[in-house]
């Protein structure tokens, strides 16, 4: 997987404020997205945009690319 996370994403949505019953209650995230995040997999565009804006951050700061060479 040449894209992968520099960060715990749901490690830093907990720092932020927002714990996974608040996630789901709120609907901020969908469970597939919670679980793709546990399992290091690809979430979508939208959920990228939507854990910037609750982290106040860009996707470069969440992501990176990896050489797999």
């Amino acid at each position: 997987m040449p894209v992968t996370y520099k960060i715990d994403i749901i490690a830093a949505l907990k720092s932020a404020g927002y714990n996974t019953n608040t996630i789901r209650k709120e609907k901020l995230l969908s469970e597939g997205t919670l679980q793709s995040l546990r399992e290091g997999k690809y979430i979508s565009m939208d959920a990228i945009s939507k854990i910037c804006k609750l982290l106040n951050c860009q996707p470069g700061d969440i992501l990176e690319y990896v050489d797999d060479e």
